[in-house]
């Protein structure tokens, strides 16, 4: 069974950076199979997609309030994908959570596998 736990959450202030990791085990064909991706659900908000890596052909994908300012990448060989955040804005604050799908691709809906999410709180 594959599992996902995600690091990396806190506080920070407008403007500053953060990198989110996903750390996945029981991935036995290898992350290259799977789609990888973030999403996040801000307070009183529903889920949304945030950044995604295709297991078609490696093509990434990120939502247009995040384009130019999050950037998402994997190490195949440690298991991990990463969610690079600069310029955080208050607006980002949420939980993230890290997810993996063995079959769909991004845009899909649904995602097999999930981390219980990280908090992000950008305040001053």
């Amino acid at each position: 069974q594959v599992q996902l736990v995600e690091s990396g959450g806190g506080l920070v202030q407008p403007g500053g950076s953060l990198t989110l990791s996903c750390a996945a085990s029981g991935v036995t064909e290898g992350l290259d199979y799977y789609t990888v991706g973030w999403f996040r659900q801000a307070p009183g908000k529903g889920r949304e997609g945030v950044s995604c890596i295709s297991r078609s052909d490696g093509s990434t994908y990120h939502r247009d309030s995040v384009k130019g300012r999050f950037t998402i990448s994997k190490d195949v060989a440690k298991n991990m994908w990463y969610l690079q955040m600069n310029t955080l804005k208050p607006e980002d604050t949420a939980v993230y959570f890290c997810a993996a799908d063995r079959w769909g691709d991004c845009g899909a809906s649904g995602m097999d596998y999930w981390g219980k999410g990280t908090l992000v709180n950008v305040s001053s």
